[in-house]
């Protein structure tokens, strides 16, 4: 009886290497970005504590009241697959002791992560982000710098059709009048909003904004916004932010109505949106958290970051990565071990001198030994026979006798 056909959980899928191929390309450029402005690399668990989502990202936000995936341990705790990198990141600020370290820690990290949405064209339960965090600076130009690293990466990758769209949401205590000023707008106009922005009234009004409800969009256009009733070091933390952005030459758009999904946001938000996306349009994002280390335990550490959807860049760029030619492939014409064995031993030769090369694995006659080494797109074949080798130049089709203990020199000398 034949055996049952499994699929990959819904939401989820697997990484083929034409796919893996453009994921490694994503992860060197963003890798080798953030190693020129200093930042280093850090890795956190797939699961943490649920205490650390429900207090870092907030009771009142989507993610911890419906998408986290949380279950128990053998020993009764509470453990959540991380939805998001942020919160992790700071868990581990607070508990290596790094605000020991020089200020402010810049670290990047890549990785997956896991929410329970329904899936769609870039949107998946399990999904990788990269991203970046600068902790333990307030300064408008680690502002700036995060939100160009991010124009940086998308410009080096070559997304297309990419915009960046600013706002700000303030500091959290002088946010508090304006939230009491637009509760009292929604419960005005409580009679046009979704039933769930009725429900948030209290907890998160500011999640109105970002309803797909026709009835609350239209609510919300008179709605007052924070943006314009920014005062204070809030106002001059924005406007230098935006001065420095133009003195960089980073284009973008002031979006008074942008808000973020996760409630430890302060001062400045950022979203890169881009038009190939539909309605998920977002490519990444993020903002300032001044409060977030300190409510994790922490001594307070003023921080900025972001994280960009590794699939939601793969499928704005729609492009095919083809497997890369191979320098060498060795065929061995007679069935000796003796052939065989010398195969496998140049090609380590080969590979340790930083040279590309296959052998043939699947037991093919020279023909087809050929016939694969031209699929793999290999430049140049050596070919063992009758005790001897031939080295063969596959664009051109020359072919001359070559001695095996010369082949490395022959090769990278440009003589094939």
């Amino acid at each position: 009886m034949a055996g049952h056909k499994y699929q990959a959980p819904r939401g989820t899928f697997d990484v083929l290497p034409d796919v893996a191929r453009t994921r490694g390309r994503i992860e060197r450029t963003a890798a080798a970005i953030f190693a020129r402005a200093g930042y280093e690399p850090i890795a956190t668990p797939s699961f943490e504590d649920t205490e650390l989502f429900e207090r870092g990202v907030g009771h009142s936000t989507d993610i911890v009241r419906k998408e986290m995936f949380t279950f128990e341990d053998k020993g009764g705790r509470s453990l959540t697959l991380r939805p998001e990198g942020t919160a992790p990141i700071c868990r581990a600020y607070v508990e290596h002791g790094m605000q020991a370290l020089a200020q402010p820690v810049k670290l990047f990290y890549v990785g997956p992560f896991f929410r329970h949405e329904r899936p769609q064209a870039g949107r998946y339960r399990q999904f990788h982000q990269l991203g970046a965090e600068a902790i333990g600076t307030d300064s408008p130009i680690a502002d700036a710098e995060a939100i160009g690293l991010l124009a940086d990466l998308l410009a080096e990758l070559g997304v297309p059709g990419v915009e960046l769209r600013l706002g700000s949401l303030g500091s959290l205590d002088a946010r508090q009048a304006y939230l009491e000023e637009l509760k009292a707008y929604l419960r005005a106009h409580e009679t046009e909003l979704a039933k769930e922005v009725r429900e948030r009234i209290d907890a998160n009004p500011l999640r109105a904004f970002d309803s797909n409800d026709e009835g609350t969009r239209a609510a919300m256009a008179a709605a007052p916004k924070l943006v314009e009733r920014l005062e204070g070091e809030d106002a001059d933390h924005f406007a230098e932010v935006r001065a420095l952005l133009d003195a960089s030459g980073v284009e973008y758009t002031i979006d008074p109505t942008l808000v973020r999904g996760l409630d430890y946001y302060t001062r400045t938000i950022f979203s890169f949106v881009c038009d190939r996306l539909g309605a998920q349009s977002e490519i990444g994002g993020g903002g300032r958290y001044d409060g977030l280390v300190e409510q994790l335990g922490g001594r307070p550490a003023p921080a900025v970051g972001w994280a960009a959807g590794i699939e939601r860049i793969m499928l704005a760029l729609d492009e095919e990565s083809p497997a890369p030619g191979r320098d060498v492939f060795i065929a061995v014409a007679d069935e000796e071990s003796e052939g065989r064995s010398l195969a496998l031993i140049l090609a380590g030769e080969l590979r340790k001198a930083g040279l590309s090369a296959e052998v043939d694995l699947g037991g093919r006659g020279l023909k087809g030994q050929f016939k694969h080494a031209d699929r793999i797109g290999a430049r140049r074949v050596v070919i063992l026979e009758g005790g001897g080798a031939q080295l063969r130049d596959m664009s051109s089709g020359e072919q001359r006798p070559v001695d095996t203990g010369d082949l490395i020199a022959e090769i990278t000398g440009g003589q094939a």
